[in-house]
């Protein structure tokens, strides 16, 4: 059957066009199904099947009909001999070109493995009907609206962690949230201060609900998300809000489930996964022994075109790469002969077709194992990361946080926290008290960890917000996963959506938040320096759990930012001495009654004039800060 987007004019040709082998070599005329003037042409790596041809309703699921070619490289056998004469020798890749075929035909390859045919969805295929299903030709135009959005540098983003399935106000109802009405929720996140996405994994994954974490094709958008031109759409909204996007992929494992890929072309070793695959003891992981074989050069280019497809047919801004401890070692660090050279190289690799071909993109590595190495240059033998999730300041400061009882918060904790670099660059750190993993398996969110059973609780408002505080006047690049503007509580399922009602109940948690990244980004113009690496300590108090720290960019006016912090369940006067003869003005106080009817609203001086050197050379003042709080002071002049 021909199906209805080919033309009545092209049918004979559909049923009947031979294939021919490619003149070009693989990856430079692209892989999976390529749309051409004529119709459609097909590449796919198969080094070990007998026959590889493309099948689907416009050939009634034929393996005879469109047969694939294989592409030939010239290979000199010795290459010490003189005048060596080049062989012919097959490259693994099949090719063929079928005559008028266009976008929206369903298709697979069928492969003949010795005297039977098996079917095989594209491990390029950019959209499936679903995991176990079809792959379909998908149209790469796309209008962008002129689109030019550039990420803003590291040391002006917020980040905020999404997952579509349950991110939207109409998630839920047994259907997993659309990027469709994520799109919707934009406008809510522009609003608060929000300039950037990271959106837990998009490939298409097993079953309709999932975090993300079991990628079964890592070309294709999830369908139950809605699909590639969804998400193209998405990233459209998200540039014309000054929002980026920073997409999450995860290299470290395939599937473990749905993987067409396992034993692709019936190839295996000690009955593991085949070409894309390691077929020994590296094979393993946490997550099953479907871990790809980095040091093979086709499955290495197979990731690298991935990592750009993502920035260049989707216009994405950056990527996370999920846990690469698991990508450089086998079982983690301490697994003697456990590392794995070829997975480093290739994330330099990749890492270095990105930078040289998107300067501006953000590439993120999740490790937690706080190695400079992640973020150093490829020429100093580092991985090339932008940026890294900061293990030093999630697990200490949530400890500190949680911590039941105030005389055992330890301040020590949160300045390592708040100091911590990696190569003596701050931003090259991704800071943060809550993520997808940080708040699930057996953990939950600050509010239901400090009162599980009272989230509303004054003490679970004040704590976690002293947290976001915390987060974004201290030196690094800040995130916060979604709900937390809000105090969403429990812990993340992929099948329970956000509690949006506690947007409207929580109002003033909400204008805390916003007030807070708006000083972030420096919205107003007062508070340029918490986007600087300037950090100098100008108080702490063991005893009184009170804290104080200067932030700047450039010491000048509206430059200079002071950040108070008290980790302590009463107010405290604290007296220190303000880095500069200066007016200095009250920016935030966290104890506000406008955020919460619950704060104590304890009253704090809104300007100090300290130019008088004559009275007070050493800029000396005393000050009450509340409970849980924390105040900011930007220098006027």
């Amino acid at each position: 059957m021909v199906p209805a987007n080919v033309s009545v004019e092209n049918r004979a040709s559909v049923e009947n066009q031979a294939s021919k082998p490619s003149e070009t070599t693989p990856h430079q005329a692209g892989m999976g199904a390529i749309l051409t003037q004529q119709g459609v042409a097909f590449r796919v790596w198969a080094p070990h099947a007998q026959a590889v041809s493309v099948v689907g309703d416009f050939n009634d699921w034929r393996e005879t009909q469109h047969p694939l070619s294989q592409e030939y490289r010239e290979q000199i056998e010795d290459h010490e001999q003189a005048g060596a004469t080049p062989e012919s020798v097959a490259s693994g890749f099949w090719y063929g070109d079928v005559k008028g075929l266009s976008v929206g035909a369903e298709y697979l390859y069928a492969l003949k493995l010795g005297e039977k045919w098996v079917t095989r969805i594209d491990p390029y295929a950019k959209e499936v009907t679903n995991s176990v299903g079809h792959a379909v030709v998908t149209d790469p135009h796309f209008d962008w609206q002129n689109d030019a959005f550039e990420l803003p540098p590291r040391n002006e983003l917020i980040i905020y962690e999404m997952h579509i399935g349950t991110f939207a106000k109409d998630a839920g109802d047994g259907q997993p949230g659309t990027l469709s009405a994520a799109i919707r929720q934009l406008d809510h996140l522009k609003c608060m201060g929000v300039n950037c996405v990271e959106i837990m994994p998009l490939a298409e994954f097993a079953g309709d609900f999932s975090w993300g974490y079991n990628p079964a094709h890592i070309f294709a958008v999830e369908s139950s998300y809605g699909g590639p031109k969804a998400f193209k759409e998405f990233v459209r909204e998200a540039h014309q809000r000054g929002i980026g996007v920073i997409l999450d992929v995860v290299y470290n494992h395939f599937g473990p489930s749905d993987l067409s890929l396992w034993q692709f072309d019936g190839w295996s070793e000690n009955q593991l996964g085949g070409i894309y695959f390691y077929n020994d003891w590296r094979a393993e992981t946490p997550w099953g022994s479907t871990r790809p074989d980095y040091g093979r050069p086709e499955v290495r280019q197979y990731m690298c075109d991935n990592a750009l497809h993502w920035l260049e047919e989707f216009h994405c801004d950056g990527l996370r790469f999920d846990m690469t401890l698991y990508i450089r070692s086998v079982r983690g660090d301490g697994d003697p002969g456990g590392d794995l050279p070829d997975g480093w190289s290739l994330t330099q690799w990749i890492n270095s077709e990105i930078h040289a071909r998107h300067p501006q993109a953000l590439t993120i590595a999740e490790d937690l194992h706080n190695k400079d190495e992640l973020t150093a240059p490829v020429e100093r033998g580092g991985a090339a990361f932008s940026a890294q999730w900061d293990a030093r300041f999630v697990h200490p400061v949530r400890e500190v946080l949680i911590e039941p009882d105030d005389d055992d918060r330890s301040l020590d904790s949160i300045k390592g926290a708040i100091f911590a670099t990696f190569n003596g660059d701050a931003f090259e750190r991704v800071i943060y008290t809550e993520s997808h993993d940080e708040v699930a398996n057996g953990k939950a969110r600050i509010p239901s960890e400090v009162m599980p059973l009272e989230t509303r609780n004054w003490f679970a408002q004040k704590r976690a917000t002293l947290g976001l505080a915390l987060v974004m006047t201290t030196p690094g690049i800040p995130m916060v996963f979604q709900g937390q503007e809000f105090l969403e509580d429990g812990w993340f399922r992929d099948d329970v959506p956000l509690d949006w009602d506690k947007a409207i109940e929580l109002k003033g948690i909400l204008r805390l938040f916003r007030d807070l990244c708006h000083l972030r980004i420096n919205n107003k113009g007062v508070s340029r320096g918490l986007t600087g690496s300037g950090l100098a300590l100008l108080y702490e108090d063991h005893t009184a759990k009170t804290l104080v720290f200067h932030r700047w960019h450039t010491p000048a006016p509206h430059d200079d930012i002071v950040v108070i912090l008290n980790f302590y369940r009463e107010s405290r006067q604290i007296e220190f001495n303000f880095p500069y003869a200066a007016t200095w003005q009250l920016e935030l106080n966290s104890d506000a009654r406008i955020y919460s009817p619950e704060f104590a609203n304890t009253p704090c001086i809104d300007q100090l004039n300290l130019q008088d050197e004559a009275t007070n050379p050493a800029h000396h003042v005393s000050l009450e800060v509340g409970p849980y709080s924390a105040l900011i002071f930007s220098r006027q002049a």
